[in-house]
């Protein structure tokens, strides 16, 4: 291997901005911003127990997830209930039409995603994923 290779940090970098930036008009065009878009695919894994919870898991600042929530309830996408165990926290949970805006935004950004990964032969564009997927999954469990 290279020593003149990119640091891992500065190829990671480049490649997030890239790709968010090409998120950003799929979003846009489902009327989502892009924290709307990831609090929405962390409560597609299921309902968060608390407001805080959801916070932690979706990478977002308890207190600017308050309006996020307000927005995304507004729009009927998300419902936050009581917590018949501590009627002070809220359960959060997508709606059904909540999740089909999931669906559909993940739809557009997957092919986005093929797109920009066409420079690189199926079996790379397989190994690419999967160990991106790997080290993203490491790195949230810590």
């Amino acid at each position: 291997m290279s020593e003149r290779r990119h640091d891992l940090g500065a190829a990671f970098f480049w490649l997030a901005r890239a790709l968010i930036k090409a998120e950003e008009p799929l979003l846009r065009a489902h009327d989502v911003e892009m924290w709307d878009y990831a609090v929405l695919a962390t409560l597609e894994r299921g309902p968060a127990p608390t407001q805080s919870e959801l916070a932690a898991a979706s990478g977002r600042d308890k207190t600017r997830l308050i309006p996020i929530l307000d927005r995304l309830e507004a729009r009927g996408l998300v419902r936050r209930t009581p917590d018949p165990a501590d009627r002070r926290n809220r359960v959060v949970a997508l709606t059904p039409e909540g999740r089909e805006l999931v669906g559909s935004c993940r739809a557009a950004i997957r092919e986005m995603e093929a797109e920009f990964l066409g420079d690189l032969d199926p079996g790379e564009r397989t190994t690419f994923v999967a160990v991106l997927e790997r080290l993203a999954d490491a790195v949230r469990e810590r």
